[in-house]
């Protein structure tokens, strides 16, 4: 650069002395011309030095400002990106800004997407996602529920289902989603829609089309306003434990790593409608309230109603054989109200550690006409439940405990429908069935491409039964019954759990599940294809048991799938 101002000096002098002399040559040569012209000449010299200086300051600033672009292109988030404009002065660069009018050396860096395939409409960014799933799952008996496990209706080894095996291929698990970010002044909104193929089917569907149905598990719009945050739609209910906070997307719920759809015994849970509210003080703690979507069940053949009132309770509760709209006919009576905590830290270097609590209050509620009364009677009963759960990396990124529990009297729903919420007695009043479940496990990445997992979960449901002595059929002589205790009865038992209820009314369930996740391939602009295997030992006991009749079910099945997860 200084070589090049002093060749630049020389020529300008050279240039100057020439048109001066040429200008003076025809003079008479006299001293006072001499002196005007070495006086022309120092001015014109001061004048050259004067523009050096200024194209020198010009110089400098544009090399300050290319060392500065090409800081921004190494680390876009470092500095705000700039260009130069045909008058070499500098502004920010506008986004508008076509590529073309842009030199090459001070681009605006492109800020890098969530998703390579996601887009931008307006003022919100959409991202596409969910994955193409071909499964292959055994079970050891004929179950005859699909992919999804119905682990409440495991046939005994004394029917013919028992003596049978189940083999299917399928590509109903593949799922499709949609998220959606935007931001105005202080708010962050986000939406979310997620479908699978799971829904209920055609009875000819596995003959030659396999048209499986789409089915709705999430739609839901979250606002986030500083502290406070709201969501409408549906989504996991917050009896789903979570793994971090109390986010409504599904990767941060914990329903475990299972390939099975209805993931394992144990686990409480449920997608439905609801609005909810949090609060989040600090970056630790968040608390809020949601109002469900309620539903009074009883269950498939597991609860015997008052044979008096039997016909009036049928469409009160749902039993799942509900014939208007899967169950859209059972008069509840508020919504479920959960309130739920969530306490989130990282320790130790980025050991993350989760724990939480939530609330339930359920109410049910019916009505009945007794046996010669021209007068109806409702009753109504109240529930509670309390979910609680944790996890923490033991070792970070390489291995996290993870635990879950749920108490209820009338939420038995939540249990995945394992058992009922309530029952009837003969007087109509409502009695609440007493329920407990839980899940633990590990999950581990012992290499770099694969994921190992482990779960222990089961079920309990306590017997809720009485004499029904509005059943005409007597036990002559009376027998002892244990419908709540061992009873000397003439009738035979009511509710659920009697001495003769069905082998449907499960007294207890468990599952032991191993996973194995084997990524075979990765990419961040192409997504990944992985091999998803799980094995699942479940048993379950009803609470009577036949004279000669086996005393449990229990059932091993094996899932194999092959996945590509959309980038």
């Amino acid at each position: 650069m200084r070589k090049f101002h002093a060749i630049f000096l020389v020529a300008t002098l050279v240039v100057t002395l020439g048109t001066s002399f040429a200008q003076q040559a025809p003079s008479s040569g006299g001293d006072a011309s001499v002196a005007a012209q070495l006086s022309q000449l120092r001015e014109a010299i001061e004048r050259q030095q004067q523009q050096m200086a200024q194209q020198q300051q010009e110089i400098e600033r544009l090399r300050q400002q290319v060392s500065a672009q090409q800081a921004v292109s190494a680390n876009p988030a470092s500095a705000t990106p700039r260009v130069i404009d045909a008058a070499l002065h500098t502004a920010t660069a506008p986004t508008e800004v076509a590529a073309a009018t842009v030199s090459d050396s001070a681009q605006e860096p492109t800020k890098e997407k969530e998703s390579p395939i996601s887009f931008h409409i307006g003022g919100a960014d959409f991202t596409p996602g969910g994955f193409v799933d071909f499964s292959t799952f055994y079970r050891s008996v004929n179950l005859g529920s699909g992919f999804g496990t119905s682990f409440n209706t495991i046939p005994f080894n004394n029917t013919v289902a028992d003596h049978l095996t189940e083999v299917r291929m399928t590509a109903q698990h593949s799922r499709l989603s949609l998220k959606m970010d935007s931001s105005f002044g202080d708010n962050k909104v986000t939406g979310y829609v997620e479908a699978d193929f799971l829904g209920n089917n055609a009875a000819n569907s596995f003959v030659t089309t396999n048209s499986n149905t789409n089915r709705l598990r999430h739609y839901w719009l979250d606002l986030r306003h500083n502290k406070w945050e709201i969501l409408g739609g549906q989504a996991y209910s917050w009896l789903t434990p979570n793994r971090t906070g109390l986010s409504p997307l599904p990767s941060d719920a914990f329903i475990t790593l299972n390939v099975d759809p209805n993931y394992q015994v144990g686990l409480s849970w449920t997608r439905a409608a609801q609005f909810r509210v949090a609060y989040h003080p600090n970056e630790h703690w968040v608390f809020g309230v949601a109002l469900e979507n309620p539903q009074q069940y009883v269950g498939l053949g597991e609860v015997i109603y008052p044979f008096a009132i039997n016909a009036q309770l049928g469409q009160q509760f749902d039993a799942t054989t509900n014939a208007t709209a899967g169950g859209a006919s059972i008069p509840n009576l508020h919504p479920d109200i959960i309130p739920k905590i969530a306490y989130d830290s990282d320790f130790m270097g980025g050991h993350h550690f989760h724990i939480e609590a939530a609330g339930l209050i359920t109410s049910m509620k019916n009505t009945h006409l007794l046996p010669g009364q021209i007068t109806f009677h409702q009753a109504t009963s109240t529930g509670w439940g309390t979910e609680f759960s944790g996890n923490v990396d033991v070792i970070k990124d390489r291995l996290k405990l993870i635990a879950s529990g749920f108490i209820t009297d009338g939420g038995g729903r939540y249990i995945f429908g394992l058992g009922p919420d309530a029952v009837v007695r003969p007087n109509g009043d409502i009695a609440l069935v007493h329920a407990s479940s839980g899940v633990a496990g590990l999950e581990a990445k012992i290499f770099k491409n694969t994921q190992v997992a482990a779960y222990w979960g089961t079920a309990y449901f306590a017997r809720q039964a009485f004499p029904d002595t509005t059943n005409p059929i007597t036990i002559v002589p009376p027998q002892l019954l244990t419908c709540n205790g061992a009873d000397l009865v003439i009738n035979p038992c009511g509710g659920f759990g009697g001495g003769n209820s069905p082998n449907s009314a499960n007294r207890l369930l468990q599952e032991a599940t191993f996973d194995l996740i084997q990524t075979i391939w990765k990419n961040k602009q192409y997504g990944a294809l992985q091999v998803l295997t799980q094995y699942s030992w479940v048993n379950r006991a009803p609470w009577f048991v036949a004279l000669g009749a086996p005393k449990d079910a229990h059932m091993g099945m094996a899932y194999v799938n092959l996945r590509y997860t959309i980038p």
